[in-house]
């Protein structure tokens, strides 16, 4: 229940009948489950619909996370250009690979993948930003500069599907406290932090700063004196 209210009153989903205000529940439904063979070991790729998005979001899962606490768990926004291309201009494919690795190496987890690519701006947008942040501008001052805010992801749907497997507490496997402070506002138990940073180069740098600087995301913490 808690789950429920703090979802519905994230999303504002409301009906007003004859000056009553409702919540209107957002639906989620598990439709398939199926065994996918990777590099990192067998996970059981679990296919979700729902009626918030109507995106295609799945979760990767190995061993059994059901009753379980502190299960790593990566939340995982999609990269069509780092995680299918292998793009070096951001840090994405190689945390998608990371956090499979810790997954696999722990013998059970969970790896949600929601279609929100572009922090939530969507490919056409996040291509336009790179062109801007080739003239100059960082990531974050491109996506303000397109009438975006800097991060416009959403976790709701990610709660829905954790509580869908019924995992009690997890360990997050990310560098974002942002992200760490929306899923405890959605009611999950988040019990500590799994870091996943990717070496930095030449091609990711600038942009590995900028979340560093602008956004506190928690990198280049070895380094710091």
């Amino acid at each position: 229940m808690k789950l429920f209210n703090s979802i519905a009153a994230k999303l504002g989903k409301i009906e007003s009948i004859f000056g009553l205000v409702i919540y209107v529940k957002p639906q989620l439904e598990n439709l398939v489950q199926t065994p996918i063979p990777t590099k990192h070991g067998e996970f059981i790729l679990h296919y979700y619909s729902n009626t918030i998005d109507d995106k295609e979001h799945v979760a990767l899962v190995k061993g059994d996370v059901a009753g379980k606490e502190n299960v790593p768990v990566r939340i995982h926004s999609e990269c069509f250009t780092g995680d299918v291309l292998g793009s070096r201009r951001c840090d994405c494919g190689e945390q998608l690979d990371m956090a499979l690795q810790m997954i696999d190496k722990a013998g059970f987890g969970v790896l949600i993948y929601l279609r929100q690519e572009g922090r939530g701006i969507g490919l056409l947008k996040k291509l336009q930003a790179y062109n801007l942040q080739d003239q100059g501008m960082d990531t974050v001052d491109a996506n303000i500069h397109l009438g975006h805010l800097a991060d416009e992801r959403e976790y709701s749907i990610a709660a829905l599907m954790l509580e869908n497997l019924n995992v009690k507490s997890v360990e997050l496997i990310t560098n974002n406290p942002k992200k760490i402070e929306e899923l405890k506002k959605l009611g999950i138990n988040v019990t500590g932090r799994i870091p996943v940073e990717a070496v930095a180069h030449d091609d990711n740098v600038g942009y590995l700063k900028t979340k560093a600087k602008k956004m506190a995301h928690m990198l280049f913490e070895s380094k710091k004196s």
